[in-house]
């Protein structure tokens, strides 16, 4: 049983993570509560990769966080991390699918509603969608969608869409109400002073959204 939550949904960048590191930085985001944690490393090799994935591990036993690698099946497979994050030029889907086998989550990286419909929701648990806006921390993305093409992405996808792509806490309600079960951010919790309380802003704003809805 594949079971997770994508309401905040935590990208770690080693860079911006510096000043307290990733485990640290993981660890108090989750006590903010955040409820993924994706490592994400592309400088890293497979020894620094597994050891820091581990030690992620290790640090979110006991949260119900989940921890996913980025790209890298073969780390993810020896850390064993709860499921993996690909994108469209990295390994395909039933291929990964196929190495982490049918008890782990596998995300996929979509960028127009035509990839999001493509998604097989027999291989792929949840869609990455975006980027909503322009971000640094990953300058080799796609042109960013909007709100709009945020929702279109949403609307086409079979599986549940988590939105990316430089969201702050003031972006949850356009991102939740374009239909994103959850919202991933980088810079928004990674380097900030207090890592726990970042967290802990936009968990309650994903709350208050929900409360809201329900009422």
């Amino acid at each position: 049983m594949r079971g997770f939550d994508l309401s905040l949904y935590l990208v770690l960048d080693p860079g911006l993570c510096a000043g307290i590191g990733m485990v640290e930085t993981a660890r108090a985001a989750v006590a903010g509560g955040a409820t993924m944690v994706q490592l994400r490393d592309k400088q890293a090799g497979m020894a620094q990769m597994i050891a820091t994935g581990r030690a992620l591990k290790a640090a979110l036993a006991g949260t119900g966080a989940k921890l996913i690698v980025n790209d890298d099946v073969a780390a993810a497979i020896a850390i064993g991390a709860d499921g993996v994050h690909v994108g469209q030029g990295d390994m395909g889907v039933a291929e990964t699918r196929a190495r982490i086998g049918p008890g782990s989550i596998l995300g996929l990286s979509v960028e127009t509603p035509q990839l999001a419909a493509a998604a097989d929701p027999a291989l792929v648990d949840y869609i990455g969608t975006g980027p909503v806006f322009a971000t640094p921390t990953k300058p080799d993305h796609k042109q960013p969608v909007g709100f709009n093409g945020l929702a279109a992405n949403v609307a086409a996808s079979p599986v549940p869409a988590v939105a990316i792509g430089g969201l702050k806490a003031r972006h949850v309600v356009q991102a939740l109400t374009a239909g994103a079960a959850g919202i991933a951010v980088v810079s928004a919790i990674c380097g900030r002073r207090d890592p726990e309380a970042a967290a802990r802003t936009l968990a309650n704003e994903i709350s208050d959204f929900r409360t809201r809805l329900r009422k």
